[in-house]
């Protein structure tokens, strides 16, 4: 049997969960059930899209997106794992961690009682990926998707010693267009703007957009509300187990450098990434596990 085989014949849910080859010959998990319709690629336990019934889009995938084996993905949700941003010490090391452009495992998939569907991932630890990461840990990632998209990445400490992480959903939303939405929920919160020397600054109202942003906003745990009056529609963020906040946008002068963004591509996103970076990474005792912990709802305007 095929691996795609081998993977319907163990997960896959009947008339709700399959198992396909994907672009870039990249496999990836479908799932429609009466609530909501999402894709999954297996390398990076990468989510590329989220629609509930009755809605627009809600994850946004760049038309130009990438799909190779042990490349990135532009769009979608990528998993930031296990630092945000450069490796503290060894710039060559990939930013954002490793984790996101690897084959991870299925471990499960059921159907819940209210109709979602729920689908877990497990990290591959290889001797390469010792390298980056010569501890002894465990990472999985949970999915519940229907009317709301619930996700849970969860560390588990195997070791005999503490370890230091960071870690981040890096979700991209899709929105109408970015120069007219705002992002509630950090007012007061004080952030690092990666744009101006890593200067620290203090938020004054909701987040606008009227050129590149890059800021991550500190001891932040509030739901953030992305509205959205071209779709009318309110994109709520809700999240357990971080403490940090990240909104980006390139902006046009850097959108057009970067190949994989497509044409105007900037205006139809933002990212609002649940995270524990610079000021709070997470410490995991020997043992213990830690949970990120991330709620997506879409709302009338």
């Amino acid at each position: 049997m095929t691996e795609l085989a081998v993977l319907n014949e163990r997960f896959g849910i009947q008339d709700q969960l399959t198992f396909s080859e994907g672009s870039g010959g990249l496999a990836v998990v479908e799932i429609a059930n009466s609530l909501a319709v999402a894709t999954v690629a297996l390398q990076g336990a990468h989510l590329l899209s989220w629609t509930p019934h009755d809605e627009q889009p809600v994850i946004w995938l760049s038309r130009d997106a990438g799909f190779e084996a042990g490349q990135s993905i532009r769009g979608g949700v990528p998993v930031c794992w296990p630092w945000f941003g450069p490796h503290a010490t060894h710039p060559s090391y990939p930013a954002h961690g490793f984790v996101r452009t690897i084959p991870w495992q299925v471990s499960d998939t059921k159907t819940l009682d209210d109709g979602a569907t729920f689908v877990a991932f497990r990290m591959i630890q290889t001797d390469a990926t010792d390298v980056f990461w010569p501890h002894r840990s465990e990472l999985e990632l949970a999915m519940k998707v229907g009317a709301t998209l619930d996700l849970d990445l969860i560390t588990r400490n195997t070791g005999a010693e503490a370890i230091t992480i960071g870690d981040a959903l890096h979700t991209y939303f899709a929105v109408r267009d970015i120069r007219h939405i705002a992002v509630e929920g950090l007012e007061g919160c004080r952030y690092i703007d990666k744009l101006d020397s890593d200067k620290r600054k203090q938020q004054s109202g909701p987040v606008m957009f009227n050129a590149e942003t890059d800021r991550i906003y500190l001891d932040t745990a509030t739901d953030c509300l992305i509205n959205d009056p071209g779709l009318q529609r309110r994109i709520r963020i809700g999240k357990r187990g971080s403490r940090s906040t990240v909104v980006w946008n390139p902006w046009r002068v850097k959108a057009e450098r970067m190949a994989d963004m497509g044409k105007n591509g900037y205006l139809n996103m933002v990212c609002v990434e649940s995270t524990n970076a610079a000021d709070d990474v997470v410490t995991i005792a020997a043992g213990d596990e830690h949970h990120l912990r991330v709620s997506y709802q879409v709302e009338p305007l």
